[in-house]
C-alpha cells in the first residue's frame, strides 16, 4: 500500500493546535525564565503532556530554535530598514545592534548560539539559525570591506562572536549603556581600517 498519500496530507488540527500551543507558551517561558526553563513546565501551560512536546521537539534547542524562528520576523524588517542607509560602516553597526537585540531576546540565549556556532554540529537545530546569521554578517561585512572601510582579515564569524558576547555581558545586568558602548567602540576600533576610525 503506497504511503505518498498520507505523506502529502496536511498535519492534523489538533497536532498544529499543539505545536503552536507549545510555541507560545515556550515563549512566554523563555521571556520570564530564560533558556534554562522547565520543558515539562512548558507542555503543562501549553495544556499537553511532556511526550507531546518532545514529540514536536526532541530537544530543548529544536524547541528554542522554532520560538527564534517565529521571532525573525524582527530581524527581517531590521534588514528592511538598514538597506536604506547608504554607508556600508553604519549598515554594518546598525546590523550588529540588531544582533545584540535579536540575541538579548531571552536570559541565557547566547550560550547555546555560540556552542551551536561553535562546534557546527549539523545535528543542532540551531546551527542552521547560526549560519544564516553568520552569512548574513558576512554580506554586511563585504560590502565594508569593499568600500574599503573594515580590514580585510575580519570575517563574519568573528563579528556575530562579537555580537553574541555584547548581547551576553547584557543580559548579566552587571553593567550599563555606557560602558556597553565603549565596549562597541572597542571592537569597531579592531575591524575598522584605521582612516576610518577618526
Amino acid at each position: 500500500m503506497s504511503t505518498s498519500g498520507q505523506q502529502a496530507r496536511k498535519p492534523r488540527a489538533d497536532v498544529q493546535r499543539n505545536r503552536a500551543a507549545l510555541l507560545e507558551a515556550a515563549q512566554r517561558h523563555f521571556l520570564r525564565h530564560g533558556v534554562g526553563t522547565s520543558l515539562e513546565a512548558v507542555a503543562k501551560e501549553a495544556g499537553v503532556g511532556p511526550a507531546t512536546l518532545y514529540r514536536h521537539f526532541p530537544t530543548r534547542e529544536a524547541l528554542l530554535a522554532a520560538v527564534l524562528q517565529t521571532r525573525s520576523e524582527e530581524l527581517v524588517n531590521r534588514r528592511a530598514d538598514i538597506a536604506k542607509l547608504g554607508d556600508p560602516v553604519e549598515a554594518l553597526e546598525q546590523w550588529l545592534r540588531a544582533l545584540e537585540e535579536y540575541f538579548s531576546a531571552f536570559s541565557g540565549l547566547p550560550e547555546p548560539l555560540m556552542a551551536a556556532a561553535r562546534a557546527h554540529e549539523p545535528d543542532n537545530p540551531l546551527t542552521l539559525p547560526c549560519d544564516t546569521l553568520i552569512s548574513a554578517t558576512d554580506e554586511y561585512l563585504r560590502n565594508a570591506q569593499l568600500a574599503g572601510r573594515v580590514r580585510e582579515s575580519v570575517q563574519g564569524y568573528d563579528l556575530f562572536l562579537a555580537a553574541v558576547s555584547v548581547a551576553w555581558i547584557q543580559g548579566t545586568g552587571t553593567t550599563d549603556e555606557a560602558s556597553l558602548d565603549r565596549l562597541r567602540a572597542l571592537i569597531a576600533s579592531g575591524y575598522r581600517e584605521r582612516d576610518d576610525q577618526a
